[in-house]
């Protein structure tokens, strides 16, 4: 298939873009069947919206909260995913994989 730049006019700002032939055979061998509505800069500032400010920057993720914790193995401070509760060991990185292969 054959694809050829078109111009199209974003749905947020007004303003026309090129959605180029590239970008076609890009949005085609993922699936997508829709053109882009918006332009580059308004689909760069609604994922902003949806993801937080962390978009942008190297992750399509928000950030998790993080936890500071001591590591019940080695005792090196370390930080976690989610809040430690009282009476359950919390592991570093390095001691978790010991732990889980050990398993």
């Amino acid at each position: 298939m054959s694809f050829q730049d078109k111009s199209i006019q974003c749905s947020d700002c007004g303003t026309t873009f090129t959605f180029s032939a590239e970008e076609q055979e890009q949005f085609a061998s993922r699936g997508y069947t829709n053109e882009p509505k918006r332009c580059p800069s308004c689909r760069q500032e609604r994922k902003a919206r949806q993801y937080g400010n962390s978009y942008g920057s190297g992750s399509s993720r928000p950030r998790r909260q993080m936890f500071p914790a001591v590591c019940a193995e080695c005792g090196k401070d370390t930080e976690v995913p989610f809040e430690p509760r009282g009476g359950r060991p919390v592991y570093c990185s390095d001691c978790y994989r010991k732990v889980r292969l050990a398993r």
